[in-house]
């Protein structure tokens, strides 16, 4: 009998909580070696012509000879404007600064709205810092530390470690002594010291404990005994963004203030010694500058004040590339009562490239809603009846509640303990949740009887 059983207790297999997003299929712009967009890569699918022109924009930025330019994605909703950002983002690597606000999220009572726009251009804006420090990288092999027979007062020890070319022997203090057992550092461990600091990192263990199955865990690195001499030289590259740096030093906890959340308002006079700062970096060769990407959704929600402060940031020699999206046609300017496209005055348009977003065909709808039903490891039915229900809901409503149809379908499939989503389910979600046209029609038969109501 299982010890569990024997004791009453009831077990279960705990396993990784994965949160599918709205995006969280998208990996890239789907183009090839040519730029050209591949009809379906990457969870990108259709859009062609913007995802062409969004690649050359990547091209633009990874090269690092463009900054202060702008771009705006425009079409009707559900036509893949975020998808397309988020696939440059994906493109551009985890090392370009990316960030991502709504036009709305300027608007608070904490900053400024100029102050917010600030921040944000500056978190979009990364410096690569170049340092070069000392250590001491080798294979342990032995460790003795001698204790007090008291069992109080200072441990001292020592530690031979060994490269394929010599061996040494260190002494240890109660500090490194104290680091080792926090590390669990044994003989056999390659380990790297940081001469500065005294910092330990554990890089694996060596190949030729390879052999000892029993006392390797399963994600133990194995790792080839370092060569040459136990002390080198090595270039450590840190990547930070300027709004990390303007917090840092406008803040007295220093580094631990970037984990607070509450930054607050920056004073000018921080960010113009940070500038300086990195100016004679970048003298010395220090450091580099990248110009990231700032993507501004819902870009009509912002007013003529922001727009003017746009207008001169995307001027100044330090500037990110920014991506509006806006799903507006011809309408009023925010703080004015003059119309134009998009809600954005005529001069900062002026300085922006268009890319238009088209509706999605009806084969592409049929795509999209199979790679959601993967990524949310949803299964349909084998004769399609469902996919193409969804398909169809698409097409005559929206594809976002498509897809929110697909993780509700799928919930009710599994209480009818089925594992996979046919037409029924669907054409009963169906009836319980309706989208914001047949909701709008029900409005219009009972709304003289709403509290409030005019007659």
């Amino acid at each position: 009998m299982d010890v569990s059983q024997m004791a009453g207790i009831e077990t279960k297999d705990v396993t990784r909580l994965d949160r599918v997003g709205a995006h969280s299929h998208i990996l890239g712009l789907g183009l090839d070696d040519s730029g050209q967009a591949r009809e379906s890569s990457q969870g990108m699918v259709g859009q062609l012509r913007a995802r062409r022109g969004a690649g050359i924009f990547l091209q633009m930025i990874k090269q690092g000879k463009v900054a202060g330019r702008s771009i705006l994605l425009a079409g009707q909703p559900g036509t893949g404007k975020t998808a397309i950002a988020m696939g440059l983002a994906q493109s551009l690597g985890h090392d370009t600064p990316f960030h991502m606000i709504s036009g709305s999220e300027v608007f608070s009572m904490e900053m400024s709205k100029t102050e917010a726009l600030t921040q944000a251009l500056r978190r979009a804006i990364g410096v690569r810092i170049k340092e070069e420090s000392e250590i001491i990288e080798g294979e342990v092999v032995e460790i003795k530390v001698d204790r007090p027979a008291s069992g109080t007062g200072v441990q001292v020890g020592k530690m031979v470690l060994k490269t394929t070319d010599m061996e040494t022997q260190f002494d240890l203090g109660s500090k490194m002594i104290e680091q080792l057992t926090k590390e669990i550092i044994s003989a056999g461990d390659v380990i790297s010291i940081d001469k500065a600091t005294g910092r330990i990192t554990r890089l694996g263990k060596s190949f030729t404990r390879s052999g000892d199955y029993d006392a390797l865990s399963t994600n133990t690195r194995l790792v080839s005994c370092p060569d040459g001499e136990l002390q080198k030289r090595k270039e450590v590259v840190h990547v930070v963004t300027l709004h990390d740096m303007d917090v840092i030093n406008s803040r007295s906890q220093g580094f631990i203030a970037l984990f607070s959340g509450d930054t607050g308002e920056i004073k000018s006079e921080v960010r113009d010694q940070i500038d300086q700062r990195v100016s004679e970096w970048r003298e010395q060769g220090k450091a580099d500058m990248m110009s990231g990407v700032l993507f501004i959704d819902e870009v009509h929600m912002l007013d003529i004040e922001c727009f003017s402060y746009l207008n001169r940031a995307l001027e100044s020699p330090v500037a990110p590339i920014v991506i509006f999206a806006t799903n507006r046609g011809i309408t009023t300017i925010r703080g004015t009562e003059d119309q134009s496209p998009h809600g954005i005055p005529t001069d900062l348009l002026d300085r922006t490239l268009i890319i238009p977003t088209i509706p999605y065909t009806e084969e592409e709808l049929n795509q999209i809603i199979r790679i959601r039903g993967e990524e949310e490891n949803v299964n349909f039915d084998d004769d399609d009846d469902a996919l193409d229900l969804l398909t169809e809901i698409a097409k005559t409503k929206s594809l976002r509640y498509a897809m929110q149809l697909i993780t509700t379908a799928n919930v009710y499939a599994r209480r009818q303990k089925q594992s996979t989503i046919k037409i029924e389910h669907i054409r009963h979600v169906l009836s319980l949740f309706a989208d914001s046209k047949t909701a709008v029609e029900r409005l219009g038969q009972y709304q003289s009887k709403l509290i409030g109501q005019q007659s």
